[in-house]
């Protein structure tokens, strides 16, 4: 359907065009010149987007969206769905996203669906009336299908030093990548862990077929995996479909804090563009280049920090790809903070862990300068010490506490 739109834009009146992430080549930068294109990040074959200042990048919390279309905030005329038959009498399944789609279905004046049977047949919010759809055409085009990455010796590192604070009869969350691979694949020995994520890929079957994934002591939503979105192969897509205990949940049930509240040892692990000497998180922007999102990340910080024994972990390689600049840094500098330095607990490189609760910026910055790369250290405790020096006493004098 998006092939046609992009083929026919130049005979439609004016149309924006609101997407979520985007892993085909059909929008292109070109399709700006009828098309207003609005977004929730800045990943995928979004980059292309954003990289030619075409994507208007809308900044909002994954637990958010589903409200702001249901008020009108973020309006939608038009729904574009793709669905296959569901054994559920009445309804078709969207098959692999689940995260804001009802949401969408439910406002939108006309839902077009595209039928294709080759998505996995799944349930619970994946599902949608046959009634509610006003549109069909048949899907004639290839399947996207997304392979793991492959990850690379410095994220494999970063996932040891992750699953070591991981316990067993844990519900971990973790998304898709190189580096999500390398945790999946680091927790192999782990027993009895649970899934709790917005979404997952292949490397959540190889936990499955290993019997590491068995949901036995989530606490709630036990026996299922849960999840948003399915982002993989054939592989995951047969795995998932027709399986009761893969649960394809809306983004209101992912991502709500009252949920993973209700969790057994939540550990959540996200990544991060770079961190400050404070502990601030900016997963969103390099440099000037627009890459990632504010997405599900605070969602799952703070829900993990609810769930009883529950963990948050910021994972990240201490460098760039190349190795020039350090991931750790002494400020943002005005980049984005996706997540507050109040609400970070555990930041993990390849070096180790630094674990910031209830510490003082002076701990928090010899914590994070020593999971720094060992290139960077030195400059990095430097910028520290000044800092320190600069800042204003902790503890106010003695007479002032009186007089208070």
């Amino acid at each position: 359907m998006t092939q046609r739109l992009v083929a026919t834009r130049h005979s439609l009146p004016p149309v924006r065009l609101f997407i979520g992430m985007v892993t085909s080549d059909t929008l292109s930068p070109d399709c700006a010149d009828c098309f207003e294109l609005t977004g929730l990040n800045g990943a995928g074959s979004n980059r292309r987007l954003t990289a030619a200042g075409v994507l208007e990048v809308i900044p909002v919390h994954v637990s958010s969206i589903a409200r702001l279309i249901e008020a009108g905030t973020l309006p939608v005329d038009v729904a574009l769905i793709r669905v296959r038959p569901s054994p559920v009498p009445g309804h078709f399944t969207v098959g692999v996203v689940a995260d804001y789609t009802q949401a969408l279905v439910k406002k939108a004046r006309c839902v077009v669906a595209e039928l294709d049977e080759r998505m996995p047949a799944t349930a619970h919010d994946a599902l949608v009336a046959a009634g509610d759809i006003d549109v069909w055409v048949e899907a004639d085009v290839d399947q996207i299908l997304l392979h793991d990455t492959e990850p690379s010796t410095e994220e494999r590192e970063v996932a040891r030093h992750v699953a070591s604070a991981i316990p067993d009869r844990a519900t971990v969350q973790f998304g898709i990548g190189g580096l999500s691979v390398a945790v999946a694949q680091a927790l192999k020995d782990h027993r009895d862990l649970g899934v709790h994520s917005g979404v997952v890929s292949d490397a959540l079957v190889d936990l499955i077929e290993k019997g590491v994934v068995t949901n036995a002591y989530k606490g709630f939503d036990e026996g299922v995996s849960v999840t948003g979105c399915l982002f993989g192969s054939d592989r995951l897509n047969a795995h998932a479909d027709g399986n009761p205990t893969i649960a394809l949940r809306a983004a209101t049930h992912t991502h709500n804090a009252e949920i993973m509240a209700r969790l057994h040892r939540l550990h959540s692990v996200n990544s991060a563009i770079e961190v400050d000497l404070t502990g601030q998180v900016n997963a969103e922007q390099a440099g000037s280049r627009y890459l990632g999102a504010v997405g599900g990340q605070i969602d799952f910080v703070r829900g993990a920090q609810f769930s009883p024994g529950g963990r948050s972990i910021i994972a990240l390689p201490s460098t760039t790809p190349d190795g020039r600049t350090s991931r750790i840094v002494a400020s943002l500098a005005g980049r984005p903070v996706t997540t507050a330095r109040s609400e970070v607990d555990l930041v993990v490189t390849e070096y180790g862990v630094a674990d910031l609760r209830g510490c003082s910026f002076a701990r928090r910055m010899e914590q994070l300068a020593a999971i720094a790369h060992p290139a960077f250290r030195d400059a990095l405790l430097r910028e520290a010490r000044d800092g320190t020096r600069q800042r204003p006493a902790s503890k106010p004098a003695v007479s002032e506490v009186r007089h208070a």
